[in-house]
């Protein structure tokens, strides 16, 4: 009878920890998700915007996002030591380290920012040439539209370290009520700015530069208010910012490179693999690039569920529970697939709905643009499983600092499969843009498995950072 109780309380006391991580989970997911989505409309509006302006404007725009997105890598991989670091001392209970690395991230970060947008404004419209851009309109509005950029691009860039800073300190609310503030802000002075309604300028694509740009300006300075209010978790000391922690750059730094490594294989495959779609044509590249963005709406379970398991899994290897540390890994991942499930519905069921929000029905191609577009969704929804699996598995492992196996799978998935699949079906098999994205699934197979092997070999949870 005595065995008996035991075993009933161990499975209640179990059933309360499983319960107490989803409850956790969704505390850091859910302002995540919201943000995310907020973005993900914003960058869904101005495309809308600019669909009306024509093909050259879509096109300029759409050249640009792969280029922009290479310039974030070493700031994504800056984050991710940071979050590992900072979840790792907050389960340890030392807050002055965490807050020490908030410091010493933010310092870095600064830096390179200011190094990063100094270089971008001499050199875009080279990234134009470069990525293939048809005529001299589009490199013209491309260059423009970067350049405009580049003031919130600089705030951008901090803005992530600072993020993810939060994120692993367990405040993820924070950034998400700057993020409301920023896209509220951009969607409005998109529409003023792109169509000159009002007193204002009718400034097209650059208009959506520019207001992108205001409104970041705007929310980085909300984020320096925010983060002087007394209950925030790290107080950095600003009277010595300036000052470096080598002992502690250096940890972050060891973790940040492998993920930095894999945020270039990554960004540096997608601007090729981007380059290759490119020499489908103009029409087809819209086609991509607007499909690309309806997409783009998925993302948003998938890394609010994997920001709480980098999180969870990094404050719980603090604490010294690496079985809690999995299950929180687990239970994100159930979360993540559920929702991103439902999505590949969406896709496979509405498509040319989706599609049709983009395209101005009086243009020329808008028929051509809906259908190929339309056919991207449903082939991408039979990838939002592996999709959801890559994203959280990863990030649990991120949040372990168990980062160069991921750079790993980054790289065979997004080299081996998307890459030379896309060339090969494009090329040598003339499947054109629907080889393109059938190559994209491979990818997310390929790197869903790896991290599945990964986690399940669990050598994750005995990482020292």
């Amino acid at each position: 009878m005595n065995n008996l109780n035991l075993k009933i309380s161990h499975a209640k006391t179990q059933d309360i920890s499983r319960s107490q991580i989803r409850y956790n989970i969704l505390r850091l997911a859910w302002p995540v998700i919201v943000e995310m989505g907020l973005i993900t409309l914003v960058q869904i509006f101005d495309m809308m915007m600019v669909g009306h302006l024509g093909v050259d404007a879509l096109n300029a725009i759409g050249l640009t996002l792969q280029p922009l997105m290479l310039g974030m890598i070493i700031f994504n991989g800056l984050s991710v030591g940071t979050t590992a670091l900072i979840a790792r001392f907050i389960g340890e209970r030392n807050r002055e380290q965490a807050s020490r690395t908030f410091q010493q991230s933010l310092l870095g970060s600064t830096f390179l920012a200011s190094l990063m947008s100094i270089v971008l404004y001499f050199i875009a419209p080279h990234i134009l040439v470069i990525m293939g851009a048809e005529t001299a309109r589009v490199v013209k509005l491309g260059a423009g539209y970067i350049r405009w950029l580049i003031p919130g691009l600089f705030l951008q860039w901090i803005f992530i370290v600072i993020s993810a800073a939060l994120r692993g300190a367990g405040d993820t609310k924070t950034p998400m009520y700057v993020n409301i503030v920023i896209n509220i802000i951009n969607i409005l002075g998109n529409y003023l700015l792109i169509f000159g309604v009002w007193i204002f300028p009718r400034m097209e694509v650059y208009g959506a530069g520019l207001a992108t740009s205001i409104a970041r300006i705007t929310g980085f300075i909300l984020l320096v208010i925010l983060l002087h209010h007394p209950e925030t978790i790290l107080k950095p000391n600003w009277k010595e910012f300036f000052k470096i922690d080598w002992f502690i750059m250096k940890r972050i730094i060891r973790i940040g490179i492998p993920a930095t490594l894999e945020q270039a294989i990554l960004r540096i495959g997608q601007t090729l693999y981007t380059r290759v779609v490119s020499t489908l044509g103009s029409v087809a590249f819209a086609a991509h690039t607007t499909a690309i963005n309806a997409e783009s709406i998925s993302y948003m379970p998938g890394w609010g569920f994997s920001v709480a398991a980098t999180t969870m899994v990094g404050q719980k290897l603090g604490e010294g529970k690496p079985d809690e540390a999995e299950a929180s890994g687990i239970e994100s991942l159930k979360f993540g697939c559920g929702v991103m499930a439902f999505m590949g519905i969406i896709f496979l069921i509405f498509p040319e709905f989706l599609m049709r929000l983009y395209i101005d029905m009086s243009d020329p191609n808008a028929r051509e643009l809906i259908y190929l577009g339309a056919r991207n969704l449903r082939i991408v929804a039979l990838a939002q499983i592996p999709m959801a699996t890559q994203f959280i598995l990863a990030g649990g492992l991120r949040g372990a600092g168990y980062t160069k196996p991921v750079l790993y799978s980054t790289m065979i998935g997004v080299w081996a499969g998307r890459l030379l699949s896309a060339y090969v079906f494009i090329f040598h098999f003339g499947w054109g843009l629907v080889g393109a994205w059938i190559a994209m699934c491979i990818d997310w197979f390929l790197r869903s498995a790896y991290v599945v092997y990964l986690w399940k070999k669990g050598e994750w949870k005995f990482t020292e950072i």
